[in-house]
């Protein structure tokens, strides 16, 4: 991919990615919007995790598994990196 249609960015210090372009930034606003739908449901003050919390857990994971995929498949390569590339 070229640089200009990248979604996601290298991030310049530590490892991972930005949104880079309206299609990456829309990417993690859906992903923000369902994580607040899927954690709404969690009970409070509760000393046991019930069925239906776990599920919305994992729920969570898949979610943010998700993310992470869309962002390989539309971002640049991920490294390490400190500071620019000289």
């Amino acid at each position: 991919m070229k640089d200009d249609i990248y979604w996601f960015k290298r991030k310049t210090y530590g490892w991972g990615w930005y949104p880079a372009t309206w299609q990456g930034w829309s990417v993690l606003a859906v992903y923000f919007v369902l994580l607040v739908l899927i954690l709404s449901g969690l009970e409070r003050n509760q000393t046991v995790l019930l069925p239906a919390d776990m599920m919305r857990m994992i729920g969570v994971f898949v979610l943010t598994a998700i993310l992470i995929g869309i962002s390989y498949a539309t971002g640049e390569s991920p490294r390490w990196q400190w500071g620019k590339r000289k």
